[in-house]
This record gives structure tokens, C-alpha cells and sequence, in this order.
């Protein structure tokens, strides 16, 4: 079923992009500084990924929250975006409750559950997207392209960002099946491996998604860095014999050139450790839709791991296991 619900990426974001053109978002009564977005999972990569796309218009922070608990800057001033697929998520609850009490500007997206119940109780902006998906990671479209509506009903960002996600479906659906046979011939490079993504720091996010996307779909373990904060640190772990481990490089023709060089060094030391490093190599002709072309490749090359493992991508058993001795406390 997961790769169904991957081939359906296009036409989700196609779903979302009417959804956020419809919604009803009203602006602040009072002067936005910052912004936080809180979530978790899928929804919280969703504000990662959006703060990314439009790290270079909007004039204000756009922060994350993670966990149970709000930042002390939260105020007034403080456009507050609550995103939960499910609508019930334990942490982003407890997180969107500690807003309501700071007059920040709260505006929930999600798919019902207690969130949407609270912001109509409250009287609050909220978008509902369609609910009944058996994996909320499958809902990334929704997450982030709500948070850029929200950000341009907001007044933050120009059509710019929308207008790439609209040009970035084309790019998807045109780059379909060649993106699947890529993906069938990476996947197979990467399991009885320990997979480790690299990207620049601007796609940070992109990196994340995928790893997310290894975990829970080929359920292997996995970690990402970036470049160039990994040379600082973790590029000095590279000695020795890692032969177990794959290395993905997520890369751009248009990353910024200094980065390139330290990607071109950084694999000459790399490759003294292990031989298995992958470049890949986005198309497109824009930062979103060059990110949409790696979700969208990401995903698949996770489907296809799972099978390799004979696993099933859908099952997240331990994470209900977890929620179920949670909710005995």
C-alpha cells in the first residue's frame, strides 16, 4: 500500500495546493516578529522543510518546535502554526494548549481529532486536510504546503513558493517512472548497509525527510549530517574500516560552489573508509522543485529497501507500542 500512497505524491500536492487557495486565514491584530512552527514526525519535518523553502524572503524567524514544551518567546508577537496530521498528537497538543495561554496568533492545520476540535472551540484559523490516510508520513504535502499559505495569507512571502510547488507536480509527474527505476537500482545499494545522508544545509530537511523515510518504511536505522557543519566534526570520524556503511550525497548543479569543493574532498577522504558512496542528483530548475524531485525519489527508494527487506513500509507497531504504555501512565 505505501507505494500507492507514494505514487499519489503529485496529486496530493495538486490537492493541497486548492486547499490552502481556499482556506480562510486571517491576519494578526498584532505585529508578527516570529514564528513557530510545532509538530511532530512527518507534520514537524513539513515546517523544516517550508522555513527552508522560504529561508530567503521571509523577513521574520521561522523556528520549530519539537517536544512538549513552547520556547519563553512565545507572545503576542508570535505567529504560532500547530500541525498534526492526525489532529491528536500527545506532544503538539500539550504544545498548542501552552500557546493558547501566551495571545500569540495560533493557527492549526491537521485532519480533525482534539486540535481541530480546540480551534473551533477557540474561534481560531485552522485548515482541515483530508483525514482516513493509514500513514500521516504520507501526508507531507499537506503539512508543508499549508504552512506556505498560511505564510502568504500572512503577508511573509510573495507566490513565488507556490507557484514553484505547481511547476514542481509537473516536473514529478513528468519524471516519474525514471525516478522509479533509479530508485530500484539505489535501494538495493543501501540495504545490508547503515545508510548515511549527507546534503548542504540548505536542504537540511530534505536529508531529514529521507532518513525518516528509512526508518520507518525499510525500518533500518540511519543518520544525515550536513555540509559544510559536518566538516567540523564528523568528517573526522572517517578513518578506518567502515565498509558497512553506504554514504547518499544529495546534490545540486547550482549548491553553492564552495560546498562543492568540500563534497569533492570530502569523498577522497570518505572513500578510504568505504567504497559505497552514492551521488544523487536532482532535477528541476528551482530550489522546490529540485526538493520535490528528492522527497519524491527518497520515498520511492524507501518503498523499494522495504521490499528488498521483505518488511512491510506501512506497520509502525513499536511507535503504537509506545502510545499505548504512554497512555497507561
Amino acid at each position: 500500500m505505501m507505494d500507492q500512497l507514494v505514487a499519489e505524491y503529485p496529486a496530493q500536492l495538486r490537492e493541497a495546493m486548492d486547499i490552502g487557495r481556499n482556506a480562510i486565514i486571517r491576519k494578526s491584530e498584532n505585529p508578527i516578529h516570529k514564528i513557530l512552527v510545532c509538530g511532530m514526525g512527518g507534520s514537524g519535518i513539513g515546517g523544516t522543510i517550508a522555513s527552508e523553502f522560504v529561508a530567503n524572503e521571509c523577513p521574520v524567524p521561522i523556528l520549530t518546535c519539537k517536544g512538549y514544551k513552547i520556547p519563553k518567546y512565545v507572545d503576542k508577537n508570535t505567529l504560532v502554526v500547530v500541525s498534526s496530521y492526525s489532529g491528536n498528537t500527545e506532544e503538539t497538543y500539550e504544545a498548542f494548549e501552552q500557546a493558547l495561554t501566551t495571545g500569540a496568533k495560533i493557527i492549526c492545520v491537521a485532519s480533525g481529532g482534539k486540535i481541530i476540535a480546540k480551534a473551533k472551540e477557540e474561534g481560531l484559523d485552522h485548515i482541515e486536510v483530508p483525514a482516513g490516510s493509514p500513514s500521516p508520513r504520507a501526508c507531507l504535502g499537506y503539512s508543508y504546503v499549508q504552512q506556505l499559505w498560511i505564510l502568504h495569507k500572512s503577508g511573509f512571502i510573495g507566490d513565488t513558493a507556490l507557484k514553484q510547488v505547481e511547476s514542481s507536480i509537473a516536473l514529478i509527474e513528468k519524471e516519474s517512472e525514471d525516478i522509479k527505476e533509479k530508485a530500484k537500482r539505489i535501494a538495493p545499494l543501501l540495504v545490508g548497509k547503515i545508510p548515511i545522508i549527507y546534503s548542504t544545509d540548505r536542504m537540511e530537511g530534505i536529508a531529514i525527510r529521507f532518513r525518516q523515510q528509512v526508518n520507518e518504511n525499510a525500518k533500518m536505522l540511519c543518520w544525515h549530517h550536513v555540509v559544510p557543519e559536518m566538516n567540523h566534526n564528523e568528517l573526522v570520524g572517517w578513518v578506518g574500516d567502515y565498509s558497512q556503511v553506504a554514504v547518499v550525497y544529495f546534490r545540486n548543479k547550482d549548491d553553492y560552489n564552495r560546498n562543492q569543493v568540500r563534497i569533492d574532498i570530502n569523498q577522497e577522504i570518505i572513500r578510504n573508509s568505504t567504497s559505497a558512496i552514492i551521488d544523487i542528483w536532482s532535477k528541476g530548475d528551482n530550489l522546490i522543485e529540485r526538493a520535490n524531485y528528492f522527497i519524491h525519489l527518497g520515498d520511492w527508494i524507501s518503498v523499494y529497501m522495504a521490499e528488498e527487506r521483505q518488511v512491510d513500509s506501512i506497520e509502525v507497531n513499536v511507535i503504537t507500542h509506545l502510545k499505548n504504555e504512554l497512555a497507561k501512565v
